[in-house]
């Protein structure tokens, strides 16, 4: 698989599972979606330039959910 199409393919896996089990924290995502750190950091990445992410704190983790 080509790198754009790997990258999508996270953000896509990421965008399903916060959709489905709302904020969720950057470790759980990458346990949840069984994708490696590296890989979650980039259809993190993906999915903020596309302006589809926000971040909220809960106590001092920081957590990724989606915006709407």
């Amino acid at each position: 698989m080509e790198m754009e199409s790997a990258i999508g393919f996270a953000a896509g896996k990421i965008w399903q599972t916060l959709n489905a089990k709302g904020p969720m924290a950057k470790t759980a995502i990458a346990k949840a979606t069984g994708l490696s750190g590296d890989v979650v950091d980039q259809g993190i990445g993906w999915l903020a330039r596309e302006g589809k992410l926000t971040t909220v704190k809960a106590g001092r983790v920081e957590q990724l959910k989606l915006k709407g």
